[in-house]
Order: C-alpha cells, then sequence, then structure tokens
C-alpha cells in the first residue's frame, strides 16, 4: 500500500506546517503539555532495550529519536521535554490508546487486528516466529516439541500463531507465557519450556545477551513473515504524516541504512555482540515503496 499525499508527508517531517490543523490531537497535546512521553521495551534486542541502568537505546529507539526532533520544530519547541515509559507486549497498546504514551516504536507487529485500535506507520522491519532452545534440547523444529511445554511472551502475535500451528498439525504444544522476552528465555533456561517461539530477531538479540551464548540455538522453520511499525494513535493524520514523513526521509536519505548498519551488522551494547544480519529483501523492497501495508 503506497503511502499517498508525499509532499504533504514531506512538508510535515520538515515541520513547516503552521495553523491549527498542524497542532490536532497528538501534536496538540504535545505543544499544550510541553512533553512527549516515548514508549521503550527492556528486552527487545536491538530495537528496543536497557543495556544497563538509565536511557533506552535501539534501532527503533533511534527512530523515535528523530520523531522527536521533528516535533520539536513542529510544535517550536526546542526544549521539548522527553518522558520516557517502559511498556509490556500486553500494556503497550491501552497505554497508547489511554494517552499515557504518545509513540511507540519497538518491535511490534502491524497486523489488521491491532490496526482497528491504533494507527502504524510506515513498516521498518520485516520477521517471522521461529524458536530459540538449549542446543542440548534435541529441538530441530516444531514437530520435536509435540506434547512438550513451549514457552511465547502474552500479548504477542508469536503466541497466537504457535498455537494455531501446533493445533493445525495436531502438535497438542503445551503453550506457557512469560510476561516479556527476558521471562519467557528464563522458562526455557530453568527448564519449564523447551523452546522460545518469538520473532527470529528478537531471539537472536537475546542469545547474543545470554551468559552463555554458545548454549543456546535458532532453530525451526520461519513462520508468517511480519512486518514492524512504530504504533500511534488512530485518527491522527497530522502526527501520522509527521511520523511517516521522519521514516520516508530516513529511508531516502541513506540514514535508514546507516541506522541498519549500526545495531544489525555491528557490535551493540551491552555485549558488544554483532548479529550480522543482512537487510532483508521485504525490509530494501520497502524502502522503496514505503508501504505500511500491515500482515493478516
Amino acid at each position: 500500500m503506497k503511502l499517498s499525499a508525499v509532499t504533504f508527508v514531506a512538508v510535515a517531517a520538515a515541520g513547516l506546517l503552521a495553523g491549527p490543523s498542524a497542532s490536532a490531537d497528538t501534536l496538540k497535546k504535545i505543544a499544550e503539555s510541553g512533553k512527549i512521553t516515548l514508549a521503550y521495551r527492556e528486552s527487545s534486542v536491538p530495537f528496543s532495550y536497557l543495556s544497563g541502568p538509565g536511557a533506552p537505546v535501539g534501532f527503533a529507539v533511534d527512530i523515535s529519536n528523530a520523531v522527536v526532533e521533528a516535533v520539536k520544530k513542529q510544535v517550536n519547541n526546542p526544549a521539548l521535554k522527553v518522558e520516557l515509559q517502559a511498556v509490556t507486549s500486553q500494556n503497550r497498546i491501552p497505554l497508547l490508546t489511554n494517552g499515557t504514551i504518545d509513540l511507540e516504536c519497538g518491535s511490534t507487529t502491524n497486523n489488521t487486528v491491532r490496526g482497528k485500535d491504533v494507527q502504524f506507520a510506515v513498516n521498518y522491519f520485516y520477521t517471522g516466529t521461529r524458536m530459540l532452545t538449549k542446543k542440548t534440547s534435541g529441538v530441530r523444529n516444531y514437530a520435536d516439541l509435540a506434547r512438550k511445554k513451549v514457552a511465547s511472551t502474552s500479548g504477542t502475535t508469536n503466541a497466537q500463531v504457535i498455537r494455531k500451528y501446533s493445533r493445525d498439525n495436531n502438535l497438542d504444544m503445551d503453550i506457557v507465557l512469560g510476561k516479556d522476552h527476558d521471562d519467557s528465555m528464563l522458562l526455557v533456561d530453568t527448564g519449564r519450556a523447551e523452546a522460545f517461539a518469538m520473532d527470529d530477531i528478537l531471539l537472536f538479540g537475546l542469545m547474543g545477551n545470554a551468559r552463555n551464548p554458545a548454549e543456546w540455538t535458532v532453530v525451526g522453520d520461519s513462520l508468517q513473515v511480519e512486518p514492524y511499525a512504530c504504533m500511534l494513535r488512530k485518527d491522527d493524520p497530522q502526527f501520522q504524516a509527521l511520523v511517516n514523513g521522519v521514516i520516508v526521509s530516513l529511508m531516502k536519505s541513506g540514514e535508514f541504512e546507516k541506522l541498519y548498519t549500526k545495531w544489525f551488522m555491528s557490535p551493540v551494547p551491552p555485549r558488544n555482540q554483532n548479529l550480522n544480519l543482512p537487510m532483508s529483501k521485504e525490509l530494501r523492497d520497502n524502502l522503496v515503496a514505503q508501504s505500511d501495508k500491515p500482515a493478516q
């Protein structure tokens, strides 16, 4: 789905709109309060995570920060206060819709079900469900987990995907849910589950940050390619145009690819792991298409 109103988007990103329409809804809220509240995840490596005490870091955090700079220009407030709010897979949508947070850029799948409650910006990553397990487990694919415990994270599309796959293939998996990705990995580490089903890119990030990465492996066929995108409130065309404008500008200028290299092809904190993950065909195509098409 190609975005329309490209000229309007570019102008919004540059902060050149004026008048009442430029400060409607989220932008009006930000202008009047003098602050913007960004969501972050605590363990979505390398998108949005805590590498130690203090502020979150990651690929999606850098995109959020670029949006903040455009918002500062839009509301004419260089001293705009930036507040940070940790979110989980379960509470990220409620905290957005109730106004607690203004923007969530992390590891959130853009799909049609969520699109009924929120608006998504341009897709900035594509991934699929696979499994993280101990090398000693003997698990190589989903059939190895028949009638066994499989972890996933509460509130994620992956939990739904693995449940459906188990049902469709008569595997009778026992799905156990962690409250966040670290908790789900801990279920496997402590023997309460055989494998952790999640977006493959997050599994590689978690494995790299493990105490002993060599103990772990990512296995299984990739199920259902899904896009990640920043999430904002529905029916807010001015803020949507600004966020899309920032992302489109990064894609057109080459800055997006530089950020990708920084977080996926270079050592990242806290353990200086390098995911060595070249950009997928789906994402490279979207640098041109600039689509916000959801997964089904």
